[in-house]
Order: structure tokens, then C-alpha cells, then sequence
């Protein structure tokens, strides 16, 4: 989900399907996550199409965006024990030119 706006304790937040809501601020977390969207993707051990693959996500999985830099199309990722590498264009949950830290 990504917020849209503030008020108060309130968040305006969408999802990937385009479906908005408000929440209370105590609900969300200020970790940042992301979704796997398109089809299936393999999280690579670097940030290099031919690295070794770490894991095969399916769409709709979960996980924590660690880093992303603005300039770099390659975002490191971890979904439960496994840590690696996705492409940006294949994550709902960062915008193009974000960085992350």
C-alpha cells in the first residue's frame, strides 16, 4: 500500500489494485514493504540479471524493501529468511527515482 495523504491520525492509502481507503496511523508500520507484481520474478544474490538466483517469488508476495538506490534499477529485498536482489519495475510499493535507505 502506498499513503496518499495525511490528516491528523488519518491515512489516505491505496493498493496495487487502485482501491483507496483511510486507516488510523496505528495500524500501518514504518517499515517499508514492498509487493511483487507482473509475473513470476527470481531474486538474485546481486543486483545482475545473470547473478545466482536466491528464490522465485510468485505475484502478490510480500516483503521488506531494504535499499534502493534512486539512480539503479535493482532494489536489495528480503522476504522471510531470504535476502536479495529484485528489479524495480517489478515491485509495487516504490515510486520511480525513490530512494530508499
Amino acid at each position: 500500500m502506498q499513503i496518499e495523504r495525511e490528516f491528523e491520525v488519518w491515512r489516505l492509502i491505496e493498493d496495487q489494485d487502485g482501491v483507496k481507503g483511510w486507516v488510523h496511523q496505528a495500524t500501518l508500520t514504518g517499515r517499508r514493504s514492498f509487493v511483487v507484481k507482473g509475473d513470476e520474478q527470481v531474486m538474485r544474490h546481486t543486483a545482475s540479471a545473470t547473478a545466482a538466483a536466491v528464490a522465485r517469488l510468485k505475484p502478490g508476495v510480500v516483503g521488506q524493501l531494504r535499499t534502493c538506490d534512486a539512480k539503479t534499477e535493482w532494489c536489495e529485498v528480503q522476504v522471510n529468511d531470504y535476502r536479495g536482489f529484485l528489479r524495480r519495475a517489478d515491485l509495487y510499493g516504490i515510486y520511480p527515482g525513490e530512494s530508499v535507505n
